[in-house]
């Protein structure tokens, strides 16, 4: 178990009640920011390295956050990088220093974050260690990288702190819900931090400062194992995969069953992404059965049981892979074998053909929650949050990777979009991973869950259900959640 008591000499902490303790947490909030000189203390230029949707968000957030003090952000890309014209879009230049050679913003900064692609990451780590200057601090936002130093017998370079805040969204969320912080205090996405190496003594004040920075609301500890695990097995199963398996299952069913093509798709897609993730958003998990009807109950039920074991033993198979290397391995190969070629799209399926149609509807009814819909989801989301709760992780690390990361910064741009503009527009790794069990666990679906979904419901599972101590954990974390949610244009 993660051990998720600390210390601040800057910050004043909390306790959060959990399940069986508490846990220290830091609550955000732009009135903490006359601190952040003070966190990041020794710290005069902080270089991020990359522009993917991370990069630019923290990038952006930082240097807004920074205003006005004398530490500055620079940007550090690769030469002849595409993302260049973006940057300087964005108020990054050459001319001011805050935009320049990866290997150059590297050896002038003090706290250098590793915001680069995973297999980049993976095949130029050493360059970057070794532009480091003396004591400069290596800032990660997930375990990636520790994961292929051990799997190639490597490490991190000797006297410098190793720490890592890993927001718990992807990179426009962290950036949109800190804009609409300009208004309303403390919006934003939750993060984590760990510290890896701490050489020094300051590595604490510093994650909490860039978390701080970023415009978290609240910061919880882990570790960079425990990052790494819960991150990469949560977007194979529900925050990106499973989705992908679940929606593309229920089409296919409701279409055999005579559905019309845009009655199948809001029975799938628009369910999930739309009234099943604002029930669970605004009033947790248990709500979703709670407030349907005793017929619409009887089939969540019956769905919900059928659902959770194959589910369960999906994300125990992903979990299993994540530990022992296999899925990073994979994730370097098939960079490997792809190089520069693009991977097919699952915007392609017929399913995705519909969503236009679909969404042209929304204003003109309110969606009910779907039952069937909503049992194959909500089995799924608690099959992981008992593989986490069984495997140690702390359960800020559990809410947040497992319900909140989904339903408040994924699934409202999926319901803006759609599934698959997500799952072909993620990162290199996160798409790997969800092309590759999206269709395991959608076979699990139609071949094991739905024929099982007519026979009564098993009242064991139900009832552990019913008594989880999820529902305390998430009535926990929603104190700090702010008033807002995100606005996806």
């Amino acid at each position: 178990m993660t051990s998720t008591t600390y210390s601040s000499r800057v910050f004043s902490l909390e306790t959060m009640d959990v399940p069986g303790g508490t846990e220290t947490i830091l609550r955000g909030g732009r009135h903490l920011f006359p601190l952040l000189p003070q966190a990041f203390a020794g710290v005069r230029r902080i270089g991020v390295i990359g522009w993917g949707p991370q990069g630019r968000a923290q990038a952006l957030n930082l240097r807004d956050s920074l205003a006005g003090t004398d530490i500055r952000v620079a940007v550090g890309l690769r030469p002849g990088s595409r993302s260049a014209a973006d940057a300087r879009a964005h108020g990054f230049t050459e001319e001011d220093g805050t935009l320049g050679d990866w290997l150059a913003v590297t050896a002038d900064s003090d706290l250098v974050i590793l915001l680069i692609a995973d297999a980049a990451l993976a095949a130029h780590h050493q360059e970057i260690f070794a532009a480091l200057k003396v004591g400069a601090a290596i800032g990660l936002s997930h375990g990636f990288l520790l994961g292929h130093l051990r799997e190639t017998g490597g490490d991190f370079p000797p006297g410098h702190p190793v720490i890592a805040v890993c927001p718990k969204g992807m990179g426009d969320s962290v950036r949109r819900l800190y804009e609409q912080g300009a208004e309303i205090n403390g919006a934003g996405i939750n993060s984590s931090y760990a510290v890896h190496a701490d050489p020094d003594g300051r590595a604490v004040d510093l994650a909490l400062g860039w978390s701080v920075a970023l415009g978290s609301p609240y910061t919880f500890r882990t570790t960079l194992d425990s990052e790494y695990l819960s991150d990469i097995v949560g977007e194979r199963a529900i925050l990106l995969g499973a989705v992908h398996g679940i929606v593309e299952s229920l089409f296919t069913r409701h279409r055999l069953a005579g559905d019309d093509e845009v009655t199948a798709y809001e029975r799938a897609c628009e369910n999930v992404t739309g009234p099943i993730a604002r029930t669970i958003s605004r009033a947790g998990l248990r709500a979703v059965r709670e407030n349907l009807d005793a017929e619409a109950r009887d089939v969540f039920d019956r769905t919900y049981t059928a659902t959770y074991g194959p589910a369960r033993e999906i994300v125990a198979e992903i979990y299993d892979e994540v530990a022992d290397g296999t899925e990073l391995r994979s994730v370097i190969l098939a960079e490997r074998r792809l190089g520069a070629r693009e991977m097919s799209r699952i915007g392609g399926s017929p399913m995705w053909s519909v969503s236009d149609r679909a969404h042209a509807r929304r204003a003109q009814r309110d969606l009910p929650v779907d039952p069937f819909t909503a049992g194959v989801f909500v089995a799924t989301m608690t099959a992981q949050i008992d593989e986490f709760a069984d495997r140690g992780h702390p359960w800020s690390e559990i809410v947040n990777e497992s319900v909140i990361e989904a339903v408040d910064s994924l699934l409202p741009y999926m319901h803006a979009r759609d599934v698959a503009y997500m799952v072909d527009n993620c990162s290199r790794t996160a798409r790997l991973g969800a092309r590759r069990w999206g269709p395991r666990f959608q076979t699990a679906y139609e071949q094991i869950a739905f024929p099982a979904a007519g026979l009564p419901a098993d009242t064991a599972l139900l009832a552990a259900f019913d008594a989880h101590p999820v529902h305390d954990a998430l009535a926990a974390a929603a104190k700090l959640r702010p008033s807002v949610d995100i606005s996806v244009a």
